[in-house]
């Protein structure tokens, strides 16, 4: 009788072992195997990071195995199971491999194919077709959309992390508690003592200071020491948490009413503000997103306040960017005075911390909430409802949305919700963040997302008339790397454009971002299909640098770009490309290395060994 080896890998996360009893049945185009109860004698099976080997004999031949079927039932209590992946070893000696990275809960069943990644048009038995089918059916009743609020992308429906499907809730609540857990944070960075200077006035500017107490590293000794000068001030817009606003000025705003006379003790080249404007040497910052938001009134005893400054700075002859005149508001008026370096100090200063806290409000709102986190939700959401499990894209993309969707789901149970932590520590909370994002979700377009039309959009591109724009260095040489990595995945799977086009499940994933994630406006310039395979790796680089680069630059993470723990690909020429990849990685992180030695500033966000897969913090 046919004999078949069948190993067997449970996760090597917390609880990921069972004590249930596992069950196996093997599927061919001949015939399907009775059910085998996967045990051995006087053995604890299936422990956490176990691979377990199992011979299992059949009646008769099978044929060509087409499917594994995996039965959970219970032997004292419910004992949920993380399967990794099955390894089957036929009677001819062939090697069968079915990924899995999943949970199988309660009493349940999983069905498995082989990891070989199959277009629908690939699959013409109608076993596979069914299993495809099926697959979906169920995914789609699990990962519902829903509007947490209005104007806001549509996110999953549930009200608390327990609520999700087992497969995408953290490992661990705990690591994750820690993170959202504001008060639990600041006990940790030793700052409580000092709350009160977050409740009220500070007296002085050394209160400042003491929150770096136990927050030291090169980064953080520098500000510190130099955070009151300007040029670490104009350096924060190219190269700090958010670096995405700055923006070469074409024409001065009328609402900004600056002249020569006003900024030229800062003007070194003895030309006309007009003239350095026309030379390409005048930078602007408008936080005119900010301008009527509610600020925080959850608190009556105290007040709080936003402003909506405008920022116009300078590229000196040093080729360094300082900032060489502040409004505060967006009306121009005697109430509303334009400050400048030449006035007094602690004037100037306070017009430099009002223009920094708004730069705080924008970066934590939009920048990355809806422009990382919210946006690669989306991308999640609709790659589990419209891409099976063997479709190469879902393969692709799965490690670059892990865990998103739970650390959005917590937020929402946790931060921005109402009475939330946002509502507790923020002046944009009791409401102006939800308006931020309402207004926000207009200027969220694909190519904003697309990062060297962004950068360009900007008029931010040329490294040669801004030479310390690290950012825009960095994101390009990872977004190349990236384009070429997917260019080469599609190149794999689709032989011309034709394929891509006929590819019913990847166009319901693009039109499920489309009609659901950006609310099918028009404006938002996202595509309701694609049709060709180099917009097809333009668009996986666009989520797949959203959800790592993108959000590297703007916060930080753990699981780093170009590894891919989970086997879900197979085949060779996959896997080979993942190791040019690795390796055109390698080489930006040397790059990046070169540059940062001996800097007193170095900038390594984006340095690819920095880079988390995912939107998971």
């Amino acid at each position: 009788m046919p004999s078949y080896t069948v190993t067997v890998a449970t996760g090597s996360q917390w609880f990921a072992g069972t004590d249930d009893y596992i069950y196996l049945s093997i599927v061919g185009s001949a015939g399907c195997s009775e059910k085998h109860l996967l045990d051995k004698p006087f053995y604890n099976d299936f422990e956490r990071g176990a691979v377990d080997s199992y011979d299992v004999t059949v009646d008769e031949e099978l044929g060509e195995i087409q499917l594994v079927k995996i039965e959970k039932r219970k032997y004292w209590l419910h004992d949920d199971w993380y399967l990794k992946y099955i390894t089957l070893k036929t009677p001819y000696g062939d090697y069968i491999e079915f990924p899995c990275y999943r949970w199988i809960t309660g009493e349940g069943e999983i069905v498995l194919r082989d990891g070989q990644a199959k277009l629908a048009r690939d699959d013409q038995l109608h076993i596979l077709k069914q299993h495809r089918r099926k697959e979906l059916e169920t995914r789609q009743k699990q990962y519902r959309w829903m509007e947490w609020n209005p104007g806001f992308p549509l996110s999953i429906d549930a009200k608390c992390h327990k609520d999700l499907p087992r497969d995408i809730q953290f490992d661990s609540e705990k690591g994750v508690d820690f993170v959202l857990n504001y008060s639990k944070a600041m006990e940790n960075l030793f700052i409580n003592r000092f709350m009160h200077m977050f409740q009220s006035s500070w007296s002085d500017f050394a209160d400042f200071e003491k929150i770096f107490v136990k927050i030291s590293n090169t980064i953080s000794e520098r500000v510190m020491n130099h955070w009151q000068e300007d040029l670490m001030f104009g350096y924060q817009f190219l190269n700090g948490c958010n670096p995405v606003l700055i923006r070469q000025c074409k024409k001065l705003p009328e609402k900004l009413p600056v002249t020569t006379e006003m900024v030229e003790c800062s003007l070194e080249r003895q030309l006309t503000l007009q003239e350095e404007i026309e030379q390409g040497n005048i930078f602007i910052v408008d936080f005119e997103l900010l301008d009527g938001i509610d600020a925080n009134k959850t608190d009556p005893c105290t007040l709080q306040f936003l402003a909506a400054p405008i920022c116009l700075l300078y590229k000196n002859l040093a080729n360094k960017i300082v900032p060489i005149a502040i409004q505060l508001n967006q009306v121009p008026g005697d109430e509303n005075p334009i400050f400048l370096p030449s006035d007094a100090k602690y004037d100037w200063l306070l017009a430099k911390i009002w223009v920094r806290s708004s730069d705080f409000h924008v970066h934590q709102t939009i920048t990355h909430l809806l422009r990382t986190h919210l946006v690669s939700e989306v991308f999640g959401i609709a790659m589990y409802r419209q891409l099976p499990a063997v479709h190469p894209i879902f393969k692709l993309l799965v490690a670059h949305v892990r865990f998103t969707i739970a650390i959005n789901t917590k937020a929402r149970e946790q931060l921005i919700c109402e009475y939330g932590l946002f509502d507790k520590a923020n002046a944009t909370g009791g409401g102006g963040h939800v308006q931020m994002v309402q207004r926000a979700m207009q200027d969220l377009t694909y190519t904003s997302l697309c990062f060297p039309e962004a950068i360009k959009a900007r008029g931010m591109d040329s490294a040669e008339d801004i030479p310390y724009y690290f950012y825009r260095d960095d994101g390009l040489l990872v977004w190349e790397a990236i384009m070429k990595f997917t260019a080469e995945v599609v190149s794999i799977y689709y032989e011309n454009d034709q394929v891509v086009e006929e590819d019913q499940e990847l166009q319901d994933f693009v039109k499920d971002v489309y009609v659901y994630g950006m609310r099918g406006r028009k404006t938002s310039g996202f595509p309701k299909s694609i049709k060709t395979r180099e917009k097809l790796s333009e668009y996986l680089s666009v989520v797949i640098f959203t959800a790592s680069a993108q959000h590297a630059a703007v916060n930080f993470g753990q699981l780093f770009l170009g590894m891919y723990p989970e086997e879900h690909f197979i085949e060779k020429p996959v896997k080979e490309a993942m190791v040019r990849f690795r390796k055109n990685l390698d080489t930006i992180v040397s790059v990046i290395a070169e540059r940062n030695k001996n800097k007193k500033l170095p900038y390594y966000y984006l340095s690819p060994d920095r880079i988390p897969n995912s939107v998971a913090i």
